[in-house]
């Protein structure tokens, strides 16, 4: 399985392929000071293998790299990344806490 994330600057998405084809993508919108990551999917005969994550750590990569804005979490699986993983959570213009009421994901309990 070789897979690799493009962004597609015309689309607005990162986007994860396995092999030659695409099978995931993940949306954003760009507002001042604010990248909105908005959508994510990945093909449901792909599933459980781990794309989804693969394509969302490469994003929010390149949004480090690339991009000057902070992120807006508004797709629940990212927020829940994001929950997961506390080593991007700088990227986040406000607390997580607040995406995951906005997404009306109760919060982690540890």
């Amino acid at each position: 399985m070789n897979t690799k994330v493009i962004h597609n600057v015309e689309l607005k998405r990162h986007e994860i392929w396995l092999d030659d084809s695409k099978v995931g993508h993940s949306d954003y919108s760009v507002r001042p000071g604010e990248i909105h990551l908005v959508h994510t999917e990945v093909d449901p005969t792909h599933r459980g293998k781990n794309l989804a994550g693969i394509m969302v750590e490469q994003q929010l990569a390149d949004i480090r790299s690339n991009f000057d804005e902070k992120v807006v979490p508004v797709c629940s699986y990212v927020v829940k990344f994001f929950e997961t993983h506390p080593e991007v959570q700088d990227l986040l213009l406000n607390p997580i806490d607040q995406a995951a009421a906005a997404c009306q994901i109760k919060p982690k309990n540890d």
